[in-house]
């Protein structure tokens, strides 16, 4: 047995670099983010070393000079790629630490340093990308070899190459001569693309593409060919009092391919719980066509102005779909080849936050009634599907709107708090009711009391808007009552609203027993059509209607309810008739003379069908023309005689 040892792991080379260029990165295109991101920390370590005295003492050549960029040139011909920036270079020692160590981080190294030495005073290491020093091995993904050469800021450094094929050793020497007098400060790599890739990776086209998608928010300029690629900054890292309209529309146009001005911007800065910028849009048309493009979503989330993840569908909730725009944070944790995360926990504060932030801009936006009523139209779908959305109730409510019978058009819009300032004095309900349109809607027998009464009731158009109601319940201390079920004895303390009508003498009702033996007699016509047949308190100008006999569930709901469980069956329902009218009187004046005259069974079907009808339920007519065309038959005679 032997002694307690302590050993050191060991690494096969080849094996790991095979391991990190085929099974870390899912697209090939990545490569050039990674080799980009290096170009530019490359840059921002000159501009912040610049800075310090040390670097002014030791004559520095990086100042004053040319402007600081990243140049990518592509030869499909020569079968090459050519990355170079003129930032800071690396020593023979530092390209051996950097590129020759597998996992050492420069970049990370730097900012350790940066933070042990105080910084240097007024500049900021936020721009600075690298964190785990394996992004330069991704170019193996597409390279046969490499070559690298690089000069260091310093006045006294000697260029170096550096050239490999990926396969677990590389070679270094130093340049001389004309080779060292022509190579500039900074670092160039020169690809030497494999076969396969050559068309991919040679098109400036494609190249300018692939900087947009991934690098197009680099602080520095990144020239393709000679042609900017990173056209439009990074608006969302500038303060918004610099900040024109036109560069909004720019680079709104820019994320969604819409030339549309947005209908409005949302530009904000976070400190916590989580820092991230934010720059979002509500566009002025929606994308929810018919329920196409239901996954076309999602915010763009950047680090460190890094793309990391196009439409992440984790920043924002479902019901804000209509919001695009991008995120920036610092704070994520990325696993090693950035392109996932690996703790949901920061992204589900950023939806939090964010999600806050937008319900309060709408609430600012609905001051100006005309302005909120274009987004209302355009994305109200999307936006009442956070009726599950409790953390946000009250805000989700209170940017709720609805037409109404006050309304004198189906394009007004009335709010809940609205609805509050011209409710009854007593009044503790909010009152709405379901229907294809306001002329069902004005049809609609159930409402006949609240007209009368002069109670307003909410118009609800969509069936999402019954689950929004049903979610809800109240809102601050009214209770959201559907019409249909709404009580009539609630509503008789309150006076009758003066119309034309009231002028008119009142109709009397039967005698007690007469109506009693109506309603008896149309129960047994009707059978277990009904559960009951009764007086109505709620019909003012109806004859009659159906009332669910629970008192609580819509016709609407239950028919959503229903269809969800392929129910196609005709619930049992209560028949309410109303005493006053002028038809109902008529029958019991027939059926108190001869209770079995068949012109009141024939109405009673009648009455009883077209209430189906109202509601919805009726799925087969035939019965129904038949007997009104035989009614009119008959009424037509009368009619002509009368004549």
């Amino acid at each position: 047995m032997t002694a307690q040892a302590t050993y050191e792991f060991k690494a096969e080379i080849k094996q790991l670099l095979d391991i990190l260029v085929h099974s870390l990165y899912t697209e090939r295109e990545i490569f050039l983010r990674e080799l980009v991101s290096n170009a530019s920390d490359a840059l921002d370590k000159l501009r912040i070393t610049n800075a310090t005295s040390e670097a002014a003492e030791a004559g520095n050549a990086g100042e004053d000079e040319a402007p600081l960029e990243i140049r990518i040139e592509a030869d499909k011909d020569k079968k090459t790629l050519t990355i170079s920036d003129n930032g800071i270079g690396m020593t023979e020692a530092e390209l051996v630490e950097n590129i020759g160590t597998i996992a050492h981080s420069g970049s990370a190294n730097f900012l350790k340093a940066l933070k042990e030495s105080g910084g240097a005073t007024g500049q900021t290491a936020d721009g600075i990308i690298g964190r785990f020093g394996v992004g330069f091995y991704s170019v193996y993904m597409v390279a046969q070899s490499v070559k690298i050469t690089t000069r260091s800021y310093r006045a006294d450094a000697t260029p170096v190459e550096w050239i490999s094929d990926g396969q677990g050793a590389y070679t270094i020497r130093e340049l001389t001569g004309d080779e060292a007098n022509t190579a500039a400060r900074g670092t160039r790599i020169e690809i030497s693309l494999k076969d396969e890739y050559t068309a991919e990776f040679t098109e400036p086209d494609d190249l300018r593409q692939i900087i947009r998608k991934h690098s197009n928010f680099i602080g520095f300029p990144i020239l393709v060919n000679g042609e900017r690629a990173n056209t439009v900054p990074a608006l969302w890292r500038e303060p918004k009092f610099q900040i024109t309209k036109e560069q909004y529309k720019e680079f709104y146009s820019f994320l969604t391919y819409d030339h549309d001005e947005p209908l409005d911007t949302l530009h904000t800065s976070v400190d916590a719980p989580v820092q991230f910028n934010a720059l979002c849009f509500i566009p002025k048309k929606s994308k929810d066509f018919m329920g196409f493009d239901r996954e076309d979503w999602g915010l763009d989330l950047y680090v460190r102005r890094v793309l990391i993840q196009h439409q992440n569908k984790d920043l924002i909730p479902q019901h804000l779909m209509f919001v695009r725009g991008v995120v920036d944070t610092e704070d994520l944790p990325l696993n090693i080849s950035r392109e996932t995360l690996q703790d949901n926990l920061l992204i589900r504060k950023i939806n939090t936050t964010l999600a806050k932030q937008v319900l309060g801009h709408l609430a600012t936006m609905a001051e100006d009634k005309d302005r909120y009523a274009e987004f209302w139209r355009e994305h109200s779908r999307v936006f009442k599907a956070g009726y599950m959305d409790f953390a946000n109730r009250e805000a989700f409510s209170g940017l709720l709107r609805f037409n109404s019978s006050s309304c004198e058009s189906a394009d007004e819009l009335v709010s809940f708090d609205e609805y509050i300032s011209r409710a009854k004095p007593d009044q503790k309900k909010i009152y709405f009711a379901y229907g294809p349109s306001r002329e069902a809607l004005r049809l609609n027998p159930h409402l006949e009391i609240f007209r009368k009464k002069g109670v307003e009731v909410l118009y609800l158009f969509e069936p999402i808007d019954e689950f929004v109601m049903d979610a809800l319940r109240t809102h601050k201390d009214f209770d959201l009552t559907p019409a249909e079920v709404a009580k009539p004895e609630d509503l008789a303390a309150l006076p009758d609203v003066d119309t034309p009508a009231d002028t008119a003498e009142t109709p009397t009702e039967p005698a007690k027993d007469a109506l009693e033996a109506l309603f008896a007699r149309i129960k047994d016509v009707l059978g277990d059509g009904v559960t009951e047949v009764r007086a109505s308190a709620r019909l003012t100008g109806s004859p009659c209607c159906l009332v669910n006999p629970d008192g609580h569930t819509t016709s609407s709901m239950d028919k959503i309810m229903r269809s969800m469980s392929h129910d196609n069956s005709v619930p049992k329902k209560v028949l309410e008739l109303n005493p006053k009218h002028e038809l109902i009187r008529n029958l019991a004046s027939l059926n108190q003379a001869d209770a079995s005259d068949p012109f009141v069974e024939q109405a009673a079907k009648q009455l009883f069908e077209s209430a189906l009808l109202l509601e919805g339920y009726l799925t087969d007519p035939h019965a129904l023309v038949g007997r009104i065309q035989d009614l009119l038959a008959k009424s037509s005679g009368w009619y002509t005689k009368a004549k």
